[in-house]
């Protein structure tokens, strides 16, 4: 690159840096009277979940696994109370989130103690470590799951389960093994997620600022590098906003769980900023419809909120347009992240389907 590119490059950088600080400032302020309402919104009377020990997780055992692209996965796995010959359940979590998405499933499939579970931290996210260079792609989170498979769970029927981008994860691993279901995949659970029209719902950003943006996702990319720190304090300094955001795009009730919310926007903030933009191009042009043809002949459960803003009911119709063998939940009034505001309804649909596949 010339020195004079160069010396445009950075200064695009920079501009767009100054910029989002200048939106995220106003954005601030627009929210500064709702702070108040978020302070004391937190550990209200009447919460459900004030008491839940969200950050204490049971397992067995941990270990971590390598992926063909170097990042190191933490991995959590809890052994069934006694040998029932189950398939080994995995988890597979959404974008900005953790294994910590699948709390309650979490939680009661433990206390049942019939299936082996595991859980996984997707590259950049939770305890993972993040990509030493270049922007992630939904082919290698594929891939990433290959070897997760590999390393802890070498022989077996398996049941995949996966959420929002979690669920394009298992799409782009049936790309590349289509031969490892009906044969060890015996089961898919896809919570929340799309299989190819993520580019119409813009992640829930609106319509002309996405249309603006897409060009830019490589340049923010490299605003994130040289400035993802700077961004991330900023973040940091607006946690209010972030909740109030994490709220509205996360949750269908008007009035979800306080405590809830605070809980998936702890996720969101562990996710750094440089990750985030290394995640947008792949979620942008993320298209494996063909890839659903390896699902066909598996069981599979489908289930969405119906006030999902990111990936919204006419995603998981498309799915079923594609695998019709496939069952459809609709759980009323919940947002994006299903199984943890409207638990008791998904697990409701999920322990029957469980037990009819093992």
């Amino acid at each position: 690159m010339s020195p004079v590119k160069g010396s445009r490059r950075a200064k695009q950088v920079g501009i767009v840096g100054a910029a989002v600080g200048v939106v995220a400032a106003g954005l601030a302020t627009a929210f500064a009277v709702e702070r108040a309402l978020v302070r004391r919104s937190v550990n209200a009377p009447g919460d459900p979940y004030v008491d839940e020990p969200f950050g204490d997780q049971p397992f067995d055992h941990e270990q971590t696994v390598t992926a063909a692209d170097g990042t190191e996965l933490h991995v959590e796995i809890i052994e069934p109370a006694v040998p029932s010959g189950k398939p080994t359940i995995v988890f597979v979590h959404g974008f900005a989130l953790d294994m910590g998405t699948f709390y309650f499933q979490r939680k009661l499939l433990a206390e049942q103690g019939e299936h082996r579970l595991v859980f996984y931290d997707q590259p950049g996210h939770g305890r993972s470590s993040r990509l030493r260079s270049g922007d992630y792609d939904i082919a290698a989170l594929g891939k990433s799951l290959a070897a997760v498979l590999d390393a802890t769970v070498p022989d077996g029927h398996i049941i995949l389960v996966g959420h929002s981008m979690g669920g394009m994860t298992i799409m782009a691993f049936a790309e590349q093994h289509p031969e490892w279901f009906g044969e060890r995949v015996t089961g898919v659970v896809l919570m929340s997620t799309s299989a190819g029209l993520i580019d119409k719902t813009k992640l829930g950003i609106p319509t002309l600022v996405a249309r603006a943006s897409a060009p830019f996702f490589p340049l923010w990319g490299k605003a994130a590098h040289l400035g993802g720190g700077t961004i991330d304090r900023a973040r940091v300094a607006s946690s209010d906003l972030a909740w109030l955001l994490t709220r509205r795009y996360g949750f269908g009730e008007p009035k979800p769980s306080p405590t809830l919310v605070t809980f998936v926007e702890s996720m969101n903030s562990k996710t750094s900023v440089e990750t985030l933009t290394k995640y947008l191009r792949t979620l942008y042009t993320h298209n494996r419809f063909p890839a659903l043809s390896a699902l066909r002949g598996v069981p599979v459960l489908v289930i969405v909120g119906t006030k999902d803003y990111l990936t919204p009911v006419t995603h998981s119709e498309e799915i079923l347009k594609h695998l019709p063998e496939a069952e459809l939940v609709k759980v009323d009034n919940s947002g994006h992240v299903v199984m943890l505001e409207k638990s008791a309804e998904v697990d409701a649909a999920l322990l029957p389907f469980l037990e009819k596949i093992s």
